[in-house]
């Protein structure tokens, strides 16, 4: 629309400029049509105005909005400006100083006086005619008072035209009324004279008139008085030389075509200065215009590789520009082109390999995950590059709480890693290039772990750093000391049942055949020696018991059993014992398959520690808990838990609750905690030992409803 807009403003001043060059040779159709061209001048000036001031507002815009391009429509308005209005101004200024001295010089001083000359000099001569006739007029007046009354008016007329050489002569009264006339054909003047004349010429002089007529012919006419009554006037007409009129006329034709441009001086300065002025403004204007069209035109090619660079910035390689021009800005389209083509090929290229580093990155994690070891890799600073979840569970920290830290700083934050943590930068000191291998005890919030911690330096083709790879042996630690344990068992309860029954029975003999054979008091001896043989040897036998009890596998004799029932059968025996029992058991729990003698004699003996640690306790309780996991759970468990109020287990024997011998109690075998593992594994269940607050114990038994 702007183009059209301009292209009509720029004809529409054309067409002005070439009225207004018509108008300045054309003195008519300057006249005429000077007040439309000048109202045409200034509205074609508003409206190339107009149109420069809304491509200024939208370019104003556009640079606020900081549009591509923008800033280069500017430099070329402004170049486009420069070169119209240093130039242009300067010949306008000129032009106009130029014009306005011409046209003063038309209307100088001496052209004046020599027109004033010319028309003197025709005066002169036309009065010198005028005289010449004046008096040859006033004669044949004369002659016409003389005549006689034998002569007819119109013989003496013509013989007076024919004596003063004159085209017409004619004889009126006062009252206008012709006498007589004698002409060459009709009369040149057929009103004249006029009663105003005739009366002018009786009472004062006579009339002398040089007039034109249609024809460019000019006449000499003398109105004289004849004397006599009643009054009447003589006029006679006598014809110019043509030559004469010629130039009178051209002289008069002269001087009225210099007065009128003598009147219209100021009009054509104007004229000649809106001329030059509209030339000057459309000029400016339309450099102004065309340089808008023109960035426009140069900034397309360039905003279209912007927002192609936009769109390859963005990831998208399909923009491609077409090329329509074979100029430079073909040429780098066409360059940009092929690059984009290249990067669109590179970053497939990129986006495969990318895809197969991610795909090797996900069965790395994969695998790091699905580890059941530990793995923490370290770069060559000692920062954490890489942690599984499996190290983060051994030794209970998260990769983003230890982010932006050092290893070596760890112990800060987590003191029960520091001795984790300086035994490996002491290995580090030592052996830094070398692999090497460390157990470790680490206090975890689960109780106490032992860790085999290997570390290795990574290859130089990779990048520097050190891997730590770690694995939770306590489990296998403790599955070794069972087993060792339970070996010892059975070779203890081999050794020492064999001879248990024959020293019982020696005793029993002893006291059989010596007692009545002694006096009193050596009987009473023999009784108490042979009473504690005996006692000792049942509790020799009681603990071979126990011993052959860890050392077996027990043989499961599933059952499907109400926990609650059992629960309550067993506790009913501790009822009447100095203590609040407190009963916490889950309505509907389900039924569960399991060995209902050997669960009981693990109720039993939970019970009974509970009972023993409440000895000396002011107000002591006990607290029997059953619960089942939410029916929407994967896994369906039921929970068995005995709490006591009592002094709790001490730190360092609560990591070992569950090793054999480990006890708290004077007379203890410690085998009952052990024994209780034993067989709650063998449900494929688990066992739990904590202390809880303010003070107390608490075992809780986890067991599947089915087993496996």
């Amino acid at each position: 629309m702007i183009r059209g807009v301009l292209l009509l403003c720029v004809l529409l001043g054309v067409t002005l400029i070439g009225l207004l060059f018509r108008a300045s040779d054309n003195n008519t159709f300057f006249s005429t049509h000077y007040p439309w061209l000048l109202g045409l001048g200034v509205a074609l000036i508003v409206g190339l105005l107009a149109l420069v001031g809304y491509q200024i507002h939208s370019l104003w815009r556009k640079l606020r909005g900081r549009v591509f391009g923008a800033k280069l429509a500017l430099r070329l308005m402004a170049v486009f400006v420069l070169m119209a209005v240093v130039p242009g101004g300067l010949v306008y200024a000129i032009s106009v100083q130029f014009l306005n001295r011409s046209i003063d010089s038309w209307f100088d001083v001496p052209v004046d006086k020599a027109f004033e000359s010319a028309l003197k000099l025709g005066k002169n001569a036309i009065d010198a005619q005028l005289t010449a006739l004046t008096r040859d007029a006033t004669e044949a007046a004369a002659k016409v008072t003389l005549k006689g009354d034998d002569i007819e008016p119109v013989d003496l007329l013509r013989s007076l035209r024919s004596q003063f050489s004159v085209d017409e002569i004619s004889l009126l009264g006062d009252d206008g009324q012709m006498q007589a006339f004698v002409g060459g054909g009709s009369r040149a003047f057929s009103d004249k004279p006029s009663l105003a004349e005739i009366s002018d010429t009786l009472k004062k002089t006579p009339v002398r008139i040089a007039e034109s007529q249609a024809d460019r012919s000019l006449y000499l006419r003398v109105v004289v008085p004849v004397a006599g009554s009643p009054p009447q006037v003589l006029q006679m007409v006598r014809a110019a030389a043509k030559d004469f009129a010629n130039d009178v006329a051209i002289v008069d034709g002269g001087i009225r075509d210099y007065e009128r441009l003598g009147l219209q001086r100021e009009g054509l300065k104007q004229l000649f200065a809106l001329t030059l002025t509209l030339t000057m403004l459309l000029t400016l204007f339309s450099a102004i215009s065309l340089s808008f069209l023109l960035s426009e035109r140069l900034s397309a090619p360039l905003s279209a590789l912007a927002e192609s660079t936009r769109a390859i910035a963005r990831g998208d390689f399909t923009k491609l520009n077409p090329v329509r021009s074979r100029d430079e800005f073909g040429v780098l389209t066409q360059a940009f082109n092929t690059m984009t083509r290249q990067l669109a090929g590179a970053s497939e290229i990129v986006s495969a390999k990318q895809q197969e580093l991610e795909h090797a990155n996900t069965y790395l994690a994969s695998i790091l995950a699905n580890l059941t070891s530990g793995v923490i890799a370290l770069d060559e600073r000692l920062y954490v590059k890489t942690i599984n979840k499996n190290a983060e569970d051994m030794l209970g920290i998260t990769h983003a709480s230890l982010k932006g830290s050092k290893i070596s700083a760890w112990g800060e934050p987590l003191p029960s890693l520091a001795p984790f943590i300086e035994d490996f930068m002491a290995q580090l000191v030592s052996l830094r290039d070398k692999p090497w291998e460390r157990q470790v005890e680490y206090e975890a919030t689960s109780g106490r772990k032992t860790l085999l911690v290997r570390g290795s330096k990574l290859p130089a083709a990779l990048e520097s750093g050190f891997l730590l790879v770690f694995d939770d042996i306590t489990g296998l630690i403790q599955a070794q000391r069972h087993a060792a344990w339970g070996e010892v068992a059975r070779r203890l309860a081999h050794e020492i049942k064999n001879p248990l029954t024959p020293i019982q029975l020696s005793a029993e003999r002893l006291q059989h055949k010596l007692a009545s054979k002694l006096p009193e008091a050596e009987r009473a001896l023999l009784a108490r020696a042979t009473n504690t043989i005996v006692a000792q040897v049942g509790a020799l036998k009681s603990m071979v018991d126990d011993f052959s009890l860890y050392s077996k596998s027990a043989r499961l004799t599933p059952t499907p059993l109400a926990l609650n029932d059992l629960v309550n059968d067993v506790m009913v025996l501790y009822e009447s014992m100095n203590v609040r029992i407190e009963f916490q058991l889950a309505e509907n729990l389900p039924i569960i398959h399991a060995d209902a003698a050997l669960l009981r004699q693990v109720i039993h003996n939970l019970a009974q520690n509970a009972l023993d640690a409440l000895t000396g306790v002011a107000s002591p309780t006990l607290r029997i808990q059953t619960r089942a996991t939410p029916a929407a759970a994967e896994t369906a468990y039921v929970y068995f838990s005995v709490e006591d109020n009592g002094a709790g287990v001490r730190e360092d024997v609560l990591s070992r609750i569950f090793e054999p011998y480990i006890t708290t109690k004077p007379k203890g075998t410690g085998l009952g905690m052990a024994i209780a593992k034993k067989i709650i594994e063998e449900h494929q269940g688990q066992i739990s030992v904590s202390n809880v607050r303010p003070h107390g114990a608490r075992v809780e038994i986890r067991l599947p409803v089915n087993l496996q």
